[in-house]
């Protein structure tokens, strides 16, 4: 086991919840902003977790893979869609690192000069 799940999200969540109490203006516009995410329901819940978890993963937030891995099991999501979706994760990261290696080169090529 990497990670001990089942402990994290829920400790996530409590300090969640701590860190709002402490800031309510903060906590209710970022309420707010999730609440209007959704709102056209465009898109379901299910697609909406996947597409969440997949971007925790290329910004490499734990307490968001959590949350969102609960939240597109709870959403109906297979195991077979998860990996879909973390598999799609993996390859903008690639194609996210295969751009910053272009410009590393070009970084390189422009310091002989």
């Amino acid at each position: 086991m990497l990670f001990n799940w089942s402990d994290y999200v829920p400790a996530v969540k409590k300090a969640f919840g701590k860190l709002g109490k402490a800031h309510p203006k903060m906590l209710d516009a970022y309420q707010a902003l999730d609440a209007a995410a959704g709102a056209d329901d465009a898109l379901d819940a299910k697609t909406r977790e996947l597409i969440s978890l997949a971007v925790a993963i290329t910004t490499r937030c734990d307490g968001c893979i959590g949350v969102h891995a609960e939240a597109a099991r709870k959403a109906g999501a297979s195991e077979a869609e998860v990996a879909q979706a973390l598999a799609t994760a993996i390859a903008m990261n690639a194609g996210a690192a295969y751009v910053f290696s272009l410009r590393a080169l070009e970084a390189y090529e422009q310091s002989a000069s």
